[in-house]
């Protein structure tokens, strides 16, 4: 019998998650717990000098042929430690003796994904012009990327030309491709400009910053989508609410943050469950999104 229990023992989902601020996320937490995960771990101001040691005790305990009942999963509310800290992990294991990883940091990754889905329910995203606003804040830059993977024309935009040019640089380096291009929306003239013949509208600032007021994206000609990620007033597009979900204001459809939230939580609880049918899975952005696609 304790032979049978510790066989059993062997086979529970195990969930390692690797936190950068110094309280564990609760939101993290309490979706691991819904997507299944029998024994979760989680470790709060980590660092990424400390991640390899974590890495080795999740690698390192269970036989090769268990592995895939261990994943790892990288919060934290600092997107660019959370991305370094994947990095870690990934290069961390050893030929076999590896664990899947998915990177959620801020909940960047999965709202991105839920917002170019919600886009793509409506409209034809090869070709489009698109305006993502507060484009080079963590979930934008992701969302761009996503869109011109798809085929869109985007304007990356931000109040800063320099940061603009430096991220839409960095995206268009990492595609291979200049489908995203600088624009800078430091007063309302520049947004009046940067929105004419844009079909969808991205609003992807920071809690409780109005990023595009109601006077300059209603009566729009060619404004198809407006998708608000925002869910603290005043909202980041005057007008949409935060439970729209394609909605009609003014001949546009719309989405506000809890409209986009539900996709959100289903990919974000679909993917931990995913992570434990194979021990080599990574997922960032990209895999995010396929997965969602087949949803």
């Amino acid at each position: 019998m304790p032979a049978q229990r510790k066989a059993s023992a062997s086979r529970d989902r195990i969930l390692i998650l690797l936190d950068s601020d110094p309280q564990p996320s609760v939101f993290d937490q309490v979706v691991a717990v819904d997507a299944g995960v029998h024994h979760l771990f989680a470790y709060g101001g980590v660092t990424v000098d400390q991640v390899q040691a974590l890495v080795h005790g999740a690698i390192f305990t269970r036989g090769a042929k268990d592995l895939r009942h261990t994943a790892i999963f990288i919060g934290g509310s600092d997107v660019a430690t959370g991305e370094a800290m994947l990095q870690r992990v990934t290069g961390s294991f050893l030929g076999p003796l590896r664990v899947s990883v998915m990177l959620d940091a801020n909940g960047a990754n999965t709202t991105a994904v839920a917002a170019v889905l919600a886009a793509r329910r409506h409209l034809n995203l090869d070709g489009l012009k698109v305006v993502v606003l507060a484009g080079t804040g963590p979930v934008g830059q992701r969302a761009a990327r996503l869109l011109a993977r798809e085929g869109a024309i985007v304007a990356l935009a931000s109040r800063s030309r320099q940061r603009a040019d430096a991220t839409s640089e960095a995206i268009n380096a990492a595609l291979g491709d200049r489908r995203v291009n600088a624009c800078e929306v430091a007063d309302e003239s520049q947004l009046r400009r940067a929105l004419a013949d844009t079909e969808l509208v991205i609003a992807a600032g920071a809690a409780g910053v109005q990023l595009l007021p109601q006077s300059v994206w209603t009566g729009s000609s060619s404004l198809k989508l407006a998708i608000d990620l925002n869910a603290v007033p005043p909202l980041g597009i005057e007008g949409v609410q935060v439970t729209d979900k394609g909605e009609h204001r003014d001949c546009t459809l719309t989405y506000g943050a809890i409209g986009v939230g539900g996709t959100k939580m289903k990919i974000h609880t679909a993917a931990v469950t995913g992570l434990f049918d194979a021990n080599d899975r990574v997922l960032d952005a990209e895999q995010l999104y396929e997965l969602g696609k087949q949803m």
